[in-house]
C-alpha cells in the first residue's frame, strides 16, 4: 500500500516545505509551520479497477458524422496564411517562436491589424512585456490604426482572461505577448517556470477551445533557439510556428515545426521601417546571380511543406598544414555533410585528407532534405578539382553510401520550380522522365544512376551520360595540388 506523504504548511503565508522548521523561511513568522499528511493514494491495479462512468461513450467511427471542413479565418497577410495551412481555425492555438528582434511582435501585430479590419470585429492585443503606449508606438510605425485593435497589458492570467470575458463572443483573435510572461495566482512558482507555464497554456487553450476563438501565443527561446519552458507546451497548441533569421541581414523565415491543420510550409519575409514585407518568390534569394560560373557552386531545389524552393550550395576546399583538416558547415547537416564528403572522395578519386573544406548554403537558407544530397556532392567535387558545373544546370536527387543517385519526392515539382527560374539542363536520377508529367517540355533531362556518371556529364555536357560506355570509363587520379 502506498504511503501517505508528510509536507508542512505555513498558516501565514502558505508556503509548504519539505521539513518541519521553527521559523518560517519564507515570511519569518514563528511558531506558523505546521505538519500535513496528504491522503494516500491506491496505485497500480486496484487504481485501475475503479473507474468512473464516461459522460459520453464510444461510438464506433462510422456513426460519427463529420460535415464540411471548419470554415478558416483569412489573416489577410498571403504567406502567414500559407503558413498556418490557409487561415486560423475557430478555437485554433498557436504558438509562434524566435529570438528576441526576430519581429515576432511587429509581425503579429500587422495580422491583428489586418483581420479587426477586415472583419470589422475586435481584435485582443495583450501584452506582458511591454506597455500599451510601447506598442502603440510600434502600431503606429507599422500602420496599425483601426478601431478594433485593442491593446493591454497585464501578466496576471486571471485578468487576461478577464479582458477576454468582457468582449465576448465578439472577439475575432485574441494575441497574448508571451505566454512566459504570464501567471497565475493559483500555481506556485516565478513566471515563465514550468508549472507557471503549463498551467496558463493549458488556461488558455482551454478557453480558446471552449469559445471557437482562434489564439495565438508568443513564445520566448533559449539560446539554442530552443521553446523556452517544458517541452509538453508545443504538445498543447495546435501550432507551432518559428520565426528565424540572421540578425545582420532583413530576411525572415517563417517556418512550420507543427500544424494539426495542415502541412508544413515556410515563408519569406523582409524587415523594413515599416515592419515585416512578404517575399512572395523567395527562390530569387536563395541563389546567387553572377554572369560565369564559378568552381565550387551547384544549384538545387529543396522542399518545404508543399513549396519548392530553390537553393544554391557552396564549398571550398583549401589546402591547410594543420594534422587535423578542419570541416565548417552552414546551413548544413553536418553528419550527413561528413557523409557525403566521404562519398564524393571516393567517387571522384579526391585526395582531402590534407585540405579544409567549408560547405554552406547561400543566404543563410537551412537545408536538410535528401534531394540536395546530388547538388552538395557535385559543389565539393568542383571546388577541389577547379571544374565548374554550368549556369544553367541544375542537380536533383538523393545520394547513397555506395555512390549511386536515387530519386526522391516531389520530383514534378522539382523540376517545375527549376524550368520557371530558367534552368535549361538538369541532372536527375535515371527513370525520373516517366514521373514529371510533361512539366519540363523545355529543358533537357540528364539521366544519370551514379556521381561517376555525373561527372562524365559534366566533362561532356553534350553527351548524355547513359551510354553504354558508361562503366568503361575511369577517373584518373587527383594530383595532390593545392586546392
Amino acid at each position: 500500500m502506498a504511503k501517505a506523504s508528510t509536507s508542512f504548511r505555513c498558516s501565514a503565508c502558505a508556503s509548504v516545505t519539505g521539513k518541519w522548521y521553527g521559523r518560517c523561511p519564507k515570511c519569518g513568522e514563528y511558531s506558523t509551520v505546521v505538519e500535513e499528511v496528504a491522503a494516500p493514494r491506491t496505485t497500480g491495479l486496484r487504481a485501475n479497477a475503479q473507474g468512473s462512468t464516461p459522460a459520453r461513450a464510444a461510438r464506433p467511427v462510422s456513426e460519427v458524422v463529420t460535415g464540411a471542413p471548419a470554415p478558416r479565418l483569412g489573416t489577410g497577410i498571403g504567406e502567414f496564411d500559407r503558413v498556418i495551412g490557409g487561415g486560423l481555425v475557430a478555437g485554433q492555438v498557436c504558438l509562434c517562436s524566435g529570438p528576441p528582434g526576430s519581429g515576432k511582435s511587429t509581425l503579429l501585430l500587422a495580422v491583428a491589424e489586418s483581420i479587426a479590419r477586415q472583419q470589422k470585429q475586435p481584435v485582443l492585443y495583450i501584452s506582458g512585456e511591454e506597455s500599451v503606449e510601447q506598442i502603440a508606438v510600434r502600431a503606429q510605425r507599422v500602420g496599425a490604426g483601426s478601431p478594433y485593435l485593442l491593446l493591454a497589458d497585464d501578466t496576471d492570467l486571471a485578468t487576461v482572461i478577464g479582458h477576454i470575458d468582457a468582449r465576448g463572443s465578439d472577439l475575432a483573435l485574441v494575441i497574448i505577448d508571451s505566454v512566459q510572461t504570464i501567471a497565475s495566482a493559483d500555481v506556485e512558482g516565478r513566471a515563465g517556470g514550468v508549472t507557471q507555464v503549463m498551467e496558463v497554456a493549458q488556461v488558455l487553450s482551454r478557453v480558446a477551445k471552449s469559445r471557437g476563438l482562434p489564439m495565438i501565443l508568443v513564445g520566448q527561446v533559449t539560446k539554442d533557439s530552443n521553446v523556452a519552458g517544458p517541452r509538453a507546451l508545443e504538445h498543447i497548441v495546435d501550432t507551432t510556428l518559428s520565426l528565424d533569421g540572421d540578425r545582420h541581414t532583413s530576411l525572415r523565415l517563417l517556418r512550420t515545426v507543427k500544424n494539426r491543420f495542415g502541412s508544413l510550409e515556410v515563408a519569406a519575409f523582409e524587415q523594413t521601417d515599416t515592419g515585416l514585407r512578404e517575399v512572395l518568390d523567395p527562390s530569387s534569394l536563395f541563389r546567387e546571380q553572377r554572369d560565369s560560373p564559378v568552381p565550387g557552386t551547384c544549384a538545387t531545389v529543396t522542399i518545404e511543406g508543399h513549396r519548392a524552393l530553390t537553393a544554391e550550395i557552396q564549398a571550398l576546399v583549401a589546402p591547410t598544414t594543420n594534422p587535423n583538416p578542419r570541416r565548417g558547415v552552414s546551413g548544413l547537416d553536418s553528419a550527413r555533410a561528413a557523409m557525403l564528403i566521404a562519398v564524393s572522395e571516393r567517387a571522384a578519386g579526391l585526395r582531402l585528407f590534407d585540405k579544409d573544406v567549408f560547405m554552406a548554403t547561400a543566404a543563410g537558407m537551412r537545408v536538410s532534405d535528401p534531394g540536395t544530397d546530388f547538388a552538395v556532392c557535385l559543389a565539393l567535387i568542383s571546388a577541389a578539382k577547379g571544374q565548374v558545373v554550368p549556369l544553367d544546370m541544375l542537380a536533383l536527387g538523393e545520394v547513397t553510401l555506395s555512390g549511386d543517385v536515387r530519386p526522391v519526392p516531389m520530383m514534378s515539382e522539382r523540376a517545375a520550380e527549376a524550368v520557371r527560374l530558367g534552368y535549361r539542363r538538369l541532372l536527375v536520377p535515371v527513370g525520373t522522365r516517366p514521373r514529371l508529367t510533361g512539366r519540363v517540355a523545355a529543358t533537357r533531362l540528364v539521366e544519370v544512376s551514379s556521381l561517376v556518371e555525373a561527372l562524365i556529364a559534366l566533362q561532356s555536357p553534350r553527351e548524355p551520360a547513359a551510354q553504354s560506355k558508361r562503366h568503361q570509363v575511369t577517373l584518373r587520379p587527383v594530383p595532390n595540388e593545392p586546392g
